[in-house]
């Protein structure tokens, strides 16, 4: 009594197929392997890897000093532009 024989199958299949009928078991089963088919595939699109972006270093910050005039080495700096007032020759 603990396992269900095949007759136990078989009558439950009966009971089935007069309770819904032939086609609406049939259209059950389609959708089922719909679902599977779909889960699958959603399964097979979440293994590829996304498609790399190419990475770019960080930008620096450009550093500016305020008030200051662009100069060569050798020319000499106003002395508006230095703390203490003196001109110096960079």
């Amino acid at each position: 009594m603990g396992s269900m024989s095949i007759w136990h199958w078989v009558i439950v299949a009966v009971i089935v197929m007069l309770l819904f009928g032939r086609g609406k078991v049939s259209d059950l089963m389609g959708d089922v392997a719909k679902g599977i088919k779909a889960f699958k595939k959603g399964m097979a699109e979440d293994e590829t890897p996304p498609p790399a972006q190419p990475v770019t270093p960080p930008q620096q910050p450009v550093r500016t000093i305020p008030h200051t005039a662009e100069t060569s080495p050798g020319t000499a700096v106003p002395a508006s532009h230095l703390p203490g007032g003196e001109s110096k020759t960079i």
